[in-house]
C-alpha cells in the first residue's frame, strides 16, 4: 500500500476512534430464558409478530415452542423461515414483504448470525420502505429507529445479538456487503443455552471459532479501549476453556452458557474497536461461493495472524500469557506463535480443515479487491494491505 493510502486509512481510523464515546451505542436488553419473550412483548403491546429463522431450524423443531405460545398468548406468529445460510437481499425482501402484509409490530430473530443478520434487515427496511438496501449498506446509513427486534441466537458465534453489523449477500453480484449502524442492535438478547443443545458439533467448532475470531480482531486492532481489550480478553479465555466441552457434549449447559456469555463479549468488542482482513476476506469468500463464515473464519485466522508478523506479537503474546500458554519471560515473538499454533490446534481438535475447497484463483483478484474495499480505510488492522497483497491469504487457504 502506498503512503498517502496509508495516511488517508490511519486519519480516518483515528477520527473514528476519537469519535467513538460519544457515538450512540447501546447494549440489549439480556434475557435467559425464550419463555420471557412472552411477557416482555406483552409489555411492549405487541400482537403481532415476524419470527425470522431458516427452514432446517423450523423443520427441527426448536422453535415450535414458541410458535405456539405466542399463539396462546393472543399474539399472532407469523413465520419467515427463508433465511439462506448466507442471508440474500431476496430473503430480506421476503422477510418484509410478509411483515408489512400482516401488519407486524416487531421481529424475532431466531436462529444464527444468518437469521439474525436477515432480521435486521429487514427492519432497516421497514424503517426506509423507499430505499434499497444497496443505498443502506456501509456505514450509517440507516439513522432511523428499526421495530423492535428480539434476537434469540441458536450459536454461541456471531454475536450478531449485540453489534451494529448486518452482513447481506447479493446474489446476483456474487458480493457480501456490510451494514453497520446503531440502530440496528437489537433491543433485546435472549440467551438461552437451551436452544443451542442440537447444534452439531461441526457448526459448534465454527461459529465458536468465529466468535474468537471476533475476540482477537478487536484486541490486536488499533482502535481499542480499555472496555473492549477486557471483553476480549475474557470472551477468549472463555472460548478456550468451554469450546471442545461444547464440541464434545452438546448438552453440556455450564459449556453452552460459557459459549453463549463469550459471543456476546466478543460480540460488544468488535462493534466498538472492529475487526479486521480475516473478516473481509471470509466475506468475499461467502458471497463469491456461500462458504460459511464461521469455516472461512477459522481457517483464515492462525494463516493471517501469521501474516500480520511483529505488528501483532506483542499483543497476541499478552493473550498468551493470559490463558497461560507461554511464560511472562518468554519473548513477543515466542508468546505469539504459541498462541498461534493453540488456535490451530484448537481446529485440529474439532475436525476443522487446514484449507478451504473451490476456490477458484481467477476470481481471487475480484475478491481481494471486494475484501480491499470493506477494510480499507474502516478496519483498524495492526498492518494494512492492499488488494494486491490480500491475493496471497486467498493463496495462502486455497485447497
Amino acid at each position: 500500500m502506498n503512503i498517502i493510502q496509508r495516511i488517508y486509512c490511519r486519519s480516518f481510523q483515528k477520527v473514528f476512534r476519537i469519535a467513538m464515546p460519544i457515538l450512540p451505542y447501546r447494549t440489549p436488553v439480556v434475557l435467559t430464558n425464550v419463555n420471557e419473550c412472552i411477557p416482555l412483548l406483552n409489555k411492549i403491546n405487541v400482537k403481532k409478530v415476524l419470527l425470522v429463522t431458516d427452514s432446517f431450524l423450523r423443520k427441527s423443531g426448536i422453535t415450535e415452542s414458541l410458535e405456539k405460545s405466542l399463539n396462546l398468548s393472543n399474539i399472532k406468529c407469523i413465520v419467515f423461515d427463508g433465511t439462506n445460510s448466507n442471508p440474500t437481499i431476496k430473503n430480506v425482501e421476503a422477510a418484509k414483504k410478509l411483515y408489512l402484509e400482516n401488519n407486524c409490530q416487531a421481529l424475532i430473530a431466531f436462529g444464527g448470525g444468518s437469521s439474525m443478520d436477515c432480521a435486521k434487515a429487514t427492519g432497516a427496511c421497514i424503517a426506509y420502505p423507499k430505499k434499497s438496501l444497496e443505498q443502506m449498506k456501509g456505514l450509517l446509513r440507516v439513522l432511523k429507529s428499526l421495530p423492535p427486534l428480539i434476537a434469540i441466537p441458536t450459536t454461541a458465534g456471531t454475536g450478531s445479538e449485540v453489534t451494529v453489523t448486518a452482513v447481506i449477500t447479493d446474489d446476483v453480484k456474487k458480493h457480501k456487503y456490510t451494514m453497520n449502524n446503531f440502530t440496528m442492535i437489537p433491543h433485546y438478547a435472549v440467551l438461552d443455552p437451551q436452544v443451542t443443545y442440537t447444534l452439531p458439533p461441526s457448526l459448534t467448532a465454527t461459529t465458536g471459532m468465529d466468535a474468537l475470531t471476533h475476540a482477537i480482531e478487536a484486541y490486536i486492532g488499533g482502535s481499542t479501549t480499555k472496555e473492549t481489550r477486557k471483553l476480549s480478553i475474557e470472551a477468549i479465555k472463555l472460548i478456550f476453556e468451554n469450546i471442545i466441552k461444547a464440541y464434545e457434549d452438546g448438552y453440556n449447559q455450564v459449556a453452552r452458557a460459557a459459549m453463549l456469555k463469550a459471543a456476546y463479549k466478543a460480540g460488544i468488542a468488535f462493534s466498538k474497536s472492529y475487526v479486521g482482513y480475516i473478516h473481509s476476506v471470509a466475506h468475499s469468500l461467502g458471497g463469491q461461493y456461500n462458504i460459511p463464515h464461521g469455516l472461512a473464519n477459522a481457517v483464515l485466522l492462525p494463516i493471517v495472524l501469521e501474516k500480520y508478523g511483529k505488528s501483532v506479537y506483542k499483543k497476541l503474546y499478552k493473550i498468551s500469557v493470559s490463558l497461560n500458554i507461554c511464560e511472562k519471560n518468554d519473548s513477543y515473538e515466542i508468546g505469539a506463535k504459541k498462541l498461534i499454533e493453540n488456535i490451530r490446534n484448537l481446529n485440529r481438535l474439532m475436525n476443522i480443515p487446514e484449507k478451504i475447497e473451490g476456490i477458484k484463483s481467477e476470481d481471487i483478484c475480484k475478491m481481494a479487491k471486494y475484501a480491499a474495499k470493506e477494510a480499507n480505510p474502516l478496519y483498524p488492522v495492526p498492518k494494512l494491505m492492499n488488494a494486491k497483497e490480500l491475493e496471497q491469504l486467498y493463496y495462502a487457504v486455497m485447497k
